[in-house]
């Protein structure tokens, strides 16, 4: 007798985007995403915006998904929702919505912490190449950078991250200094693949082992405009290219070279992209260039790259068969460390 397939339903609301997607096993059947477009006019996400958005936006997303998934909310076997990290207050939405339907249909509930999920969204089974165990994986996004041997689809361990700021908000730090509109990433990198990449020299900060800086990178930056502005008040808007292929190629000429280093300490060649800024088209280039020296390597589709709540449900279904459940007390976590 075949055995019956698992529906899971995936919520995630750590940041600014609501979003809810259902998984048959590993298939995704429907995945749904609603931005919050307040935050452009502040140059940053306003986690009390934030939070308000995700509580107008969080019944819709999640009926649209039934909708587009043809499934009824009574043939799920449990709900994976995310419980940190993030923004307390947007967490706390998911969160709230995820225990209270889990209550009403009698079924599991399952956490899971969304570093883990951008890890796993490999596993969301699309027909592409997935990672032989074990693998690393370099995570990249605006709050994180991370290095991660994965073990299993469950047992992770970070051995190597930022010491200061992400990658990612060193991407948006440099937009905001260019006169970029908030989110700066997409243009940014536009801009660099019309510019010179070797035409600003700006330092790469050191750091220990596997470990990595961006913060000392953010003020050299910083400082070379202060510097150029001075001698000429139209610097940036002559040069803006080429200030975005620099900056972009030094961040990924750092993130690289780590990530090399981490598969000589530890001997695995599989490697993984993940993570919001792994949209990045010179980091995903990089990784794909690795190819050519004998890493086998995986870059995600790049619906996965951005927060969604398909990595949620496709981490809730390898949990759900080991039975790792939930309860309806346990507190989202602003800060929760992956492999905790």
């Amino acid at each position: 007798m075949l055995n019956k397939p698992v529906y899971i339903l995936g919520i995630e609301s750590s940041c600014d985007d609501t979003a809810a997607a259902i998984l048959m096993d590993d298939k995704l059947l429907a995945s749904v995403v609603a931005g919050q477009e307040v935050h452009r006019n502040w140059g940053g996400v306003v986690p009390e915006l934030a939070s308000r958005a995700h509580q107008q936006n969080i019944v819709p997303v999640v009926e649209e998904a039934f909708r587009r998934s043809k499934i009824h909310k009574r043939d799920l076997h449990a709900i994976a929702y995310t419980r940190g990290p993030g923004l307390l207050g947007s967490l706390l939405v998911g969160s709230s919505f995820a225990k209270g339907l889990a209550t009403t249909l009698n079924i599991p509930l399952i956490e899971v912490n969304h570093m883990q999920g951008h890890v796993l969204a490999h596993f969301i089974d699309q027909g592409q190449s997935m990672p032989s165990l074990p693998f690393l994986c370099l995570t990249v996004s605006g709050g994180h950078t991370q290095i991660v041997k994965v073990t299993s689809h469950l047992e992770m361990e970070i051995i190597g991250e930022t010491q200061d700021d992400a990658a990612g908000e060193a991407f948006d730090k440099a937009a905001r200094l260019l006169g970029i509109e908030y989110p700066g990433g997409a243009e940014m990198d536009r801009l660099a693949r019309l510019g010179d990449k070797n035409r600003f020299k700006l330092p790469e900060p050191k750091a220990p082992g596997l470990n990595m800086s961006f913060s000392g990178l953010k003020t050299s930056f910083q400082y070379l405009l202060r510097d150029e502005l001075k001698k000429d008040a139209e610097f940036i808007e002559k040069n803006k290219n080429d200030l975005c292929a620099s900056m972009q190629g030094t961040i990924v000429d750092i993130l690289v070279k780590k990530i090399i280093q981490a598969s000589e300490s530890t001997g695995i060649k599989e490697i993984a992209l993940a993570g919001g800024v792994s949209a990045n088209s010179s980091l995903r280039e990089a990784f794909i260039d690795l190819e050519t020296k004998g890493y086998k390597t995986y870059v995600p589709a790049f619906e996965f790259c951005t927060d969604n709540a398909a990595m949620i449900a496709i981490t809730g279904f390898y949990k759900y068969n080991e039975g790792l459940f939930s309860k309806n007390n346990e507190s989202s976590l602003a800060r929760y460390p992956l492999g905790s």
